[in-house]
């Protein structure tokens, strides 16, 4: 009995070199930050015709992780030993949704508050959100449509911002990816405007 213990345990032990439970994790996680700040300490009472909701974009297949996309060609791979905090898509939002309601005053509820349903509503697709391999710039593109409760009527727009990158490391990638973010928040806030 006891040498089949030992034996086992030897076995276990040999075996365990073996395995492998996923890659390593990153050395660091990159994040977005919005260039337009709303204030702090002032209180904001609105109406839901005042409020606006931002969805967090659709993304492609290739953006659905928290991976730093490079696109070469038309094919896709993923910047080593970097990641982002969340999904490009709710990294995305919060750039937005902090863009928008400090360039229009209006109030953007977080996603996870139901009990706030405002009459406009943001939504659309983040179609590319990556580093373009061996062009020295970076891809963002967002399709947005705007619809009103009680309207039929539904507007949509393209969004889209190259923008030179220092290197095709993680953080000169993620500097321009944000400066990016930002330029398309800042045109989004723009086309809906203070309502």
């Amino acid at each position: 009995m006891l040498r089949r213990t030992i034996l086992a345990l030897t076995a276990a032990g040999l075996l365990a070199g073996c395995i492998s439970f996923g890659e390593d994790p990153p050395e660091r996680l990159m994040s977005l930050t919005s260039a337009a700040k709303v204030a702090a300490d002032q209180g904001k009472v609105t109406r839901d015709t005042q409020a606006i909701s931002v969805a967090p974009p659709a993304l492609p297949a290739a953006l659905r992780n928290q991976r730093i996309a490079v696109e070469t060609g038309g094919a896709f791979a993923y910047l080593p030993k970097s990641g982002w905090v969340d999904t490009p898509s709710q990294l995305f939002r919060s750039v937005l949704a902090e863009t928008i309601e400090a360039r229009t005053g209006r109030f953007v509820p977080d996603t996870r508050n139901g009990a706030i349903t405002p009459d406009t509503r943001l939504s659309g697709t983040l179609l590319a959100f990556q580093l373009l391999g061996g062009q020295g710039k970076v891809l963002a593109i967002y399709d947005a449509t705007l619809a009103k409760s009680g309207s039929d009527e539904i507007r949509a727009r393209r969004f889209e911002r190259t923008v030179p990158v220092a290197g095709e490391d993680p953080r000169s990638v993620a500097a321009a990816l944000n400066e990016a973010a930002n330029g398309i928040a800042t045109d989004v806030a723009d086309w809906i405007g203070a309502g």
